[in-house]
């Protein structure tokens, strides 16, 4: 990329004026002809430039950030609402990696490249040392694979409605006895195809936190481009298996003569990261328990294997630019409160599971029955015109109320997720606040079926999402991008000023249970 990026990081830390960010990206500054925008923008290069190295959870990068942050945060006149009296949520977390160069893994004479054809699900109980024949499962669903004691079980990794998830196949597999489960990307599934290589191989969890289920087990996502290697000389070829499976037609079961042989190289270390916290304190006394989150995340992948030749993930929409439009509304109140206080939240950890709302939840530096809603941003998208957006959890609260107020007044339509299989609801920081009783949304920008929107997303989540191709030179609708923008301002005015605390409806399932006596 650039190494002006890289210099505006650099001023930006050393608190130099913000007049040198048009030296950052002059051509991407030049496109955008509204003032908020451009500021909008101008904030995401230094947040997702070169220097900051992906943002990757516990690195220098991210560290570097996260400082950015909070010097943003202060100089538009938020309180630290972190721990001690900081901008900052501290906590520690084991970090383990699989070193790519010295592992290896084979089935009979074939060779499996890890991240290319292969994925482990690396978690501290996985077996590191693995010599295991093979039974092949179809789509492994209950009481299928017989006897598979000590075999490593190969299943079509159906992603779609109608046949088996990934908890019926690992469920299968456990009653089966099976050393583990490799799960054929589903080639079928393009709302979120799966694509190769991987970033990398690595799990990282709060120190202290009880083992995954299945720990014990080999997990792993094998490349359909691979299965033919993986089934070799067992009669079958992997076309006419995968013809199958794209229609969800029977598979059959058959035993592989090739035996799963691997040796994972797998590093441990105890990194440190942190969220970073602001208050904008609220100017109605009556409301000061009612504080309104909003959040964004500002870990990204970091380093990881190279794609065209870029090893560096950058994480410009996902998610530096909404960490920098709150830095963005934060500046434009610039110390002028709503009536309920509102906490600005950049989350660490979104990208490894939602780690750092998670720690936040669990151990809140407010009282968490003083917080009213979550306003998450994330999966954002403006890559083309915004005239219907997805919201999560729409129908569960009134915050569904306020978002179709204020779009409506903006003529935006607003959905459901017309794709609930890829579970977005469950995927970004507004979900723990949800698990936790609290009112939350996020948004998603909305296309019609066929139209030229759906194909630039479509084309978002094979190139960029996930990869280094995610920076600063992508695409961009700057219309679409102010548009969203004004709507959020307007919906946490309408949040943070409203009468009404937010509220769960009637009958929403997220919505907490009251307990029988």
């Amino acid at each position: 990329m650039k190494l002006m990026p890289a210099l505006l990081g650099i001023l930006y830390l050393t608190g130099v004026s913000s007049s040198f960010s048009a030296l950052a990206n002059p051509s991407r500054l030049q496109e955008i002809s509204d003032p908020d925008t451009r500021a909008w923008w101008q904030a995401t290069e230094v947040l997702s430039n070169d220097a900051m190295e992906g943002r990757d959870i516990g690195s220098a990068g991210y560290d570097r950030a996260a400082k950015v942050v909070a010097r943003r945060f202060a100089a538009a006149g938020l309180t630290p609402a972190g721990d001690r009296g900081t901008w900052f949520q501290s906590f520690k977390l084991d970090d383990w990696t699989i070193d790519k160069e010295r592992t290896q893994i084979a089935v009979g004479k074939q060779s499996l490249r890890l991240l290319y054809d292969i994925f482990p699900r690396l978690s501290p109980g996985m077996p590191t040392e693995v010599d295991a024949a093979m039974v092949f499962g179809g789509y492994c669903g209950p009481d299928t694979l017989g006897d598979a004691r000590g075999k490593l079980v190969v299943c079509y990794g159906w992603n779609r409605a109608g046949l088996t998830r990934r908890a019926d196949r690992l469920r299968a597999v456990q009653e089966a006895g099976a050393a583990g489960l490799l799960d054929i990307a589903d080639v079928g599934y393009a709302e979120e195809p799966t694509r190769w290589p991987m970033a990398y191989a690595r799990s990282v969890t709060p120190v202290g936190a009880p083992a995954a289920p299945a720990d014990h087990l080999l997990l792993a996502t094998l490349n359909a481009d691979a299965l033919e290697k993986v089934i070799a000389g067992s009669g079958h070829d992997a076309a006419p298996l995968l013809a199958l499976a794209l229609d969800g037609k029977p598979l059959p079961r058959f035993d592989m003569p090739g035996k799963f042989r691997a040796h994972f190289n797998v590093q441990h270390r105890v990194i440190t990261s942190a969220n970073v916290l602001g208050m904008l304190p609220g100017t109605d006394a009556a409301l000061h328990e009612q504080a309104v989150v909003i959040s964004a995340h500002l870990d990204g992948y970091g380093r990881g294997e190279p794609v065209q030749g870029d090893d560096l993930y950058n994480g410009a929409l996902d998610d530096a630019a909404y960490v920098a439009l709150l830095e963005r509304l934060a500046d434009r109140r610039h110390g002028a409160g709503f009536r309920r206080p509102v906490l600005f939240a950049a989350f660490t950890g979104e990208e490894k599971g939602l780690l750092g709302s998670r720690w936040f939840v669990a151990h809140p530096t407010v009282p968490l029955t003083s917080i009213a809603a979550d306003i998450n941003l994330d999966q954002i998208r403006p890559l083309f015109p915004l005239d219907l957006l997805t919201v999560h959890a729409l129908d569960d609260s009134t915050l569904g109320d306020a978002v179709r107020i204020v779009a409506s007044g903006m003529d935006i339509a607003v959905q459901l997720d017309p794709e609930p299989e890829r579970q977005l609801l469950h995927r970004s920081d507004h979900w723990p606040f949800i698990q936790a009783g609290i009112p939350a949304t996020g948004f998603v920008f909305g296309y019609r079926p066929g139209s030229d929107s759906e194909q630039r997303y479509r084309h978002w989540y094979q190139v960029q999402y996930h990869r280094p191709q995610d920076d600063l030179t992508q695409p961009i609708d700057w219309a679409a991008a102010g548009t969203f923008n004004r709507f959020f301002y307007a919906l946490v005015e309408a949040v943070a000023d409203g009468n009404a605390r937010p509220g769960w409806k009637t009958g929403s399932p997220p919505a907490p249970r009251q307990k029988k006596d």
